[in-house]
């Protein structure tokens, strides 16, 4: 199935005795890579979350928040002994680098979690790492649905590039043997010229010819050409679970190599400008297909 590596996706649901709102958000990346922001009370279950989406997600650089929805009726109460520790410490700074001013309460209250929330901690105490993986899951079936939905609009737009290509590698198929015809025609005519009169072993001129003939065929690259293109289609299409974005930019790659070849050995106007089409639009779906996971 085709997906985008880019998307966004949120889900809440009970923890313990609170609920929690998680978000994802995704954008490219060669490999997996997460980056968790948890707040203390779950922090002790970022492994069960970062396994989680390891097992739904294959590529892409996702960013996951968590956030636990504040009670209205819960008391606010101060850590004293974190509250302690900060003043210590501001009052040293100032101290030993010479600066001047205060070191007041509200300057140590701002301090992170001085302050916290009394009955969201005791509601948390009967929190388990399966509830907040329940949420995660659920925040991840939404970013999932997203990026399919955006790599099924990608897919649309990749499968008409390679439209494009593939014709204009019919182009080329037709175009080689008229080209290949006419090679051969000024060569016997510029041999006759330069020969001026004098006779030519024709079974030389057959083999120069024949040389040539070996050295501008892209026969071969043209049946690859249809292969590869071939095997991009049938992935594009493929509606399995497996990424498939890496096995497309490796085709691509291919392709290029292909466009290549034959762009050294057309020696022809016409095949030429159907080379550099097909150029134009391999680089165009190499940058779509950085977008799929």
């Amino acid at each position: 199935m085709i997906r985008s590596m880019t998307g966004f996706g949120a889900a809440e649901g009970p923890v313990g005795g609170s609920r929690v709102s998680v978000e994802l958000r995704s954008v490219n990346h060669r490999f997996f890579n997460p980056s968790l922001k948890l707040p203390n009370a779950l922090a002790q279950w970022e492994g069960e979350v970062r396994e989680a989406l390891r097992q739904r997600i294959a590529r892409g650089h996702v960013t996951a928040m968590a956030r636990i929805e504040r009670n209205e009726e819960a008391g606010i109460a101060v850590d004293e002994e974190r509250f302690a520790r900060f003043a210590a410490d501001l009052k040293r700074l100032r101290d030993t680098h010479g600066l001047g001013g205060d070191v007041d309460v509200a300057t140590v209250l701002r301090m992170p979690d001085v302050l916290r929330m009394e009955q969201d901690e005791d509601a948390l105490a009967t929190a388990t790492a399966a509830e907040l993986v329940v949420v995660v899951e659920a925040a991840i079936a939404a970013l999932q649905a997203m990026r399919e939905a955006e790599g099924a609009r990608l897919a649309t737009v990749i499968a008409e590039r390679i439209a494009m290509v593939d014709g204009a590698v019919e182009r080329l198929a037709a175009r080689a043997p008229e080209r290949m015809e006419a090679q051969r025609l000024r060569l016997r005519e510029n041999v006759e010229r330069l020969a001026g009169g004098v006779a030519v072993d024709p079974q030389r001129l057959a083999q120069e010819i024949a040389i040539l003939a070996d050295k501008l065929d892209v026969g071969e690259e043209l049946d690859r050409f249809r292969s590869h293109i071939s095997a991009f289609r049938e992935t594009l299409a493929a509606n399995d679970a497996e990424p498939v974005g890496k096995r497309l930019g490796f085709l691509l790659q291919e392709l290029l190599r292909e466009a290549n070849t034959t762009g050294s050995k057309a020696n022809d106007a016409t095949m030429l400008q159907d080379v550099v089409v097909v150029k134009e639009e391999l680089e165009r779906i190499r940058e779509q297909v950085e977008n799929l996971e």
